[in-house]
């Protein structure tokens, strides 16, 4: 076939229609991503004033502004949920929440970049440009009412995240946890890629409408191809979201990676992940519950009960976080589950109120850390709360809220997956996961007892009568602004939960036919 018949037969197919106005959020993140490169080139790369990290962040509220305008308009004028792009792309509460939610994961991941870079040493805009890529496949994700689409965002989500995980080029372990990663998350990508494909066999399509249209109005005499597609998936999902068995990444690179672009990752990646997870498996698959429900079932008590377990006989603080992550995916995961609407909903709160309360963690772990990142064994923290005793309170509030202390917000996160998982008739899987939150609880209090029942000064004048004093930390200002608002909206939302509640009630994922 000629070239000019190649064009001639291109030009009788019809172009999507596309809704720009619906694309708005994920416009503004791939347009400043692209804007930044340039930008940061014109600039010198050590400059007094963080320009690059300020255009993130106005791009990241930008994003926010688009997406609640869009919610508005959903709500408006109706219907509340749409396609556009030829179906591709789902405009949906479900979708703009999460995009908030990762937008709010990448402003607080910026500010406490930008002085970890000066600390280190790590001049350059090269880690702003890859989380707002990395976010750009994280939306893509969260949109995608295709399955090859939701591939192409969990491939641009993921290569970004591998670079900065190795963001740290003097460290050896930063780069070790960069190779790590890049290894088993070409895994899980394939395990996810074989599931898609075995998918599209059993079901002639990779649309998730239809793939539910077609479940739902034929009988498979043979399903063992769509079983293993949707084992295949979860897979994928679960690597992504940091479940067990497939969480053997988390600790080593959570260990590596700098400190900051965890906070990322444990936000953005897993919002990404379980938002992928809601709207293929429990909504596009909804017709084969009891086949996937067993599954996620198991992935759950096994990531909560070895999460917590692990997380204790850790010695770095680091690390402990890292199974800690796992052990909260499990409470996720166990929402999931119940394929209810009330576990979406739990869900979304939980990921909302993780996102806050992981990066204010990590914002105080990285100013610990000190130069060079590596002061994150559990002595390092040793009598910290009599030279900062300002930075140990906020570390004391986070970390009493992820073990679900009343009034903050991670109490409602765990009350909601608790209540949804008991009204979905699972009540033995609400016992693990309260057995599994006591025994978190022991980790986080291990660091708080740590902190204010270390040494005395007069123990280390007798231990090291000719060691110098130690320096207070330097706080920039990017951190101040992030610990403080997230201990700010850690707080507030657990005082004030209707909000966040509402919103995350609301916003439900739904398959809508183009056109529809």
């Amino acid at each position: 076939m000629s070239v000019a018949s190649l064009l001639a037969a291109a030009d009788t197919v019809p172009a999507p229609d596309v809704e720009w106005s619906a694309l708005s959020p994920f416009l503004v993140v791939v347009v400043g991503a692209c804007l930044l490169l340039p930008i940061a080139g014109l600039l010198p790369r050590r400059t007094r004033v963080a320009w690059s990290a300020l255009f993130t962040i106005a791009v990241a509220l930008g994003a926010i502004g688009a997406s609640a305008w869009v919610w508005h308009d959903l709500s408006r004028v109706g219907p509340t949920e749409r396609t556009t792009v030829a179906g591709a792309y789902a405009v949906d509460k479900f979708s703009l929440f999460l995009i908030v939610v990762i937008c709010v994961g990448v402003i607080l991941a910026t500010l406490l970049t930008e002085g970890y870079l000066r600390r280190e040493d790590l001049p350059g805009a090269e880690a702003y440009l890859l989380y707002l890529a990395s976010a750009s496949g994280a939306i893509i994700m969260v949109t995608a009412a295709d399955l090859i689409v939701l591939f192409i965002g969990l491939e641009v989500l993921s290569i970004a995240a591998y670079v900065l995980a190795g963001l740290h080029r003097r460290r050896l372990r930063s780069g070790e946890a960069a190779l790590k990663y890049f290894v088993l998350g070409g895994f899980s990508s394939a395990f996810f890629l074989y599931g898609v494909a075995l998918i599209y066999g059993a079901t002639g399509t990779t649309n998730l409408v239809g793939i539910a249209e077609y479940l739902a109005t034929h009988r498979l005499l043979d399903e063992g191809l769509l079983l293993a597609g949707i084992g295949l998936l979860i897979v994928g999902f679960a690597f992504k979201v940091g479940g067990v068995p497939f969480h053997v990444w988390t600790p080593d690179v959570y260990q590596g990676s700098p400190s900051p672009v965890v906070a990322f990752m444990a936000s953005v990646v897993k919002a990404a992940a379980f938002a992928g997870m809601l709207r293929v498996v429990v909504v596009a698959l909804s017709t084969h519950r009891l086949d996937w429900q067993p599954i996620l079932y198991a992935i759950a008590v096994l990531s909560m009960i070895v999460g917590a377990v692990l997380a204790v006989v850790q010695s770095d603080v680091k690390r402990m976080l890292a199974y800690s992550s796992i052990n909260h995916a499990g409470f996720m995961l166990a929402a999931v589950s119940t394929g209810a609407d009330e576990g979406i909903a739990a869900v979304l709160f939980y990921l909302a109120a993780y996102t806050v309360l992981i990066g204010g963690t990590f914002g105080i772990v990285t100013l610990f850390g000190r130069r060079g990142d590596g002061h994150h064994d559990i002595d390092d923290y040793r009598g910290l709360a009599r030279r900062e005793p300002f930075l140990a309170l906020a570390l004391t509030i986070f970390l009493l809220a992820q073990a679900g202390t009343p009034l903050t917000a991670g109490f409602l996160a765990k009350f909601y997956v608790i209540q949804a998982v008991v009204d979905a008739g699972s009540w033995w899987l609400g016992l693990v996961a309260m057995l599994a939150a006591t025994i978190s609880a022991f980790l986080y209090l291990r660091i708080v007892l740590t902190m204010y029942a270390g040494v005395t000064d007069a123990d280390v004048e007798v231990a090291e009568p000719t060691a110098e004093p130690v320096r207070r930390i330097h706080v920039p200002l990017g951190a101040k602004v992030a610990i403080a608002a997230a201990l700010v909206l850690t707080i507030a939302i657990g005082v004030v939960p209707d909000p966040l509640t509402h919103a995350s009630r609301t916003a439900r994922p739904e398959l809508v036919a183009p056109g529809d």
